[in-house]
């Protein structure tokens, strides 16, 4: 009878010390999602604020190119983001 309280004590600090880690990973995980989400919207703004001077310069080919340099450093960061965030829910 005591060795199997002991046994059934054991395998409860197991199982919660495994869904601690687990559930941290999940953490970890939102977080590279957020951060990434963060990092994305900044990027397409510095964009976007880069093509409003060159159209107040009166280059509106170089803002729409400044634009579209914003969108794709946008999406290079949300790709990065999302490889970190599989990286993390693995861990």
């Amino acid at each position: 009878m005591r060795m199997l309280v002991i046994v059934a004590v054991a395998l409860s600090f197991a199982f919660t010390g495994f869904f601690s880690l687990s559930l941290a990973g999940e953490t970890k995980a939102k977080t590279e999602e957020m951060k990434g989400e963060v990092k994305a919207d900044a990027e397409r703004a510095k964009g976007e604020a880069k093509g409003l001077k060159e159209d107040v310069k009166g280059n509106e080919m170089k803002g729409d190119v400044e634009r579209a340099k914003g969108k794709a450093k946008s999406k290079g960061r949300k790709a990065k983001a999302k490889v970190k965030e599989e990286k993390a829910r693995t861990e």
